[in-house]
């Protein structure tokens, strides 16, 4: 069976927009974009779009590809003290000159709305209300949605980017599943793969998983995106997978549309989190 992100997206956005017209302030979505990158002008429309639909006002400032790291330092400290922002993203990636770590660290952990802070890191470890990384929280929304049993069960993640991976690994503990995450150094891949009951891939190779190192009617979560002439691929063999597979994402449709709708749901859960602090 297909896991449909894009039906539940459409499902999830309206509940947020009918919870977003109950407040009684106008909740605000604050991108920070650094240099002209293609694939970041996508995202960026994505999320205005999703804010322009569940009404919340959007911010987009762009700056240009050579600004300084300190300016970038100056924006978000600017962001971080003015009250009417709820949630703020620094697009990714960054220029060479500036470090990421140190951008995403600067964020006000209660704006953090990609959960990248340490800070929001290590409140997932410890199991603490957070801002969760959006594409790992999107899974785990689909998994739910489609009543898929996750406790007891044998998560195998395949790559462990700060993004998704390494987040996966803490969220799938903390439903008490039995985790094993796998990257480009594991020797003889298949040998874990074969033993998922749950197998997620976020590696961004066309077909690095094949329907041999896929174990019947496992559950598989395709995070990957390859482009190759003007078209979308994930990690996964899907065609031939398909049919050994209980229940699989498709790319695109699967994963990419929940990424956006759970940050939808983070500026919302960035406003109560900072209401819970004030209080």
């Amino acid at each position: 069976m297909i896991l449909d992100g894009k039906k539940l997206k459409e499902k999830k956005l309206n509940i947020l927009k009918e919870e977003t017209s109950k407040l009684d302030k106008k909740l605000t979505l604050c991108v920070i974009q650094v240099g002209e990158d293609t694939a970041s002008e996508i995202y960026v429309n994505q999320k205005k779009k999703m804010a322009d639909f569940v009404g919340f006002a959007f911010k987009h400032i762009k700056l240009k590809n050579d600004v300084s790291e300190d300016y970038l330092l100056s924006i978000i400290d600017k962001e971080n003290k003015d009250d009417k922002t709820t949630g703020i993203i620094v697009q990714m990636p960054l220029p060479s000159h500036i470090n990421e770590t140190k951008i995403q660290n600067a964020i006000d952990y209660h704006k953090d709305i990609d959960g990248l802070s340490d800070i929001n890191t290590g409140r997932l470890v410890h199991n603490r209300k957070t801002l969760i990384s959006c594409t790992p929280k999107g899974i785990l929304e689909l998994l739910k949605e489609y009543n898929i049993k996750i406790e007891s069960k044998h998560v195998v993640i395949v790559g462990r980017s700060n993004l998704v991976g390494k987040p996966l690994v803490n969220l799938f503990l903390n439903e008490n599943a039995t985790v094993t995450i796998c990257h480009s150094k594991t020797k003889n891949l298949k040998d874990y793969t074969i033993t998922a009951d749950i197998l997620i891939s976020a590696v961004g190779k066309k077909n690095l998983i094949t329907k041999d190192m896929v174990k019947q009617n496992a559950v598989v979560i395709d995070v990957g995106i390859t482009r190759e002439n003007n078209k979308l691929y994930g990690d996964v063999d899907f065609d031939n997978v398909f049919n050994k597979a209980s229940y699989i994402t498709p790319v695109p449709g699967g994963v990419g549309p929940m990424t956006v709708t759970e940050l939808g749901y983070n500026v919302l859960e960035a406003y109560q989190l900072r209401s819970d602090a004030n209080e």
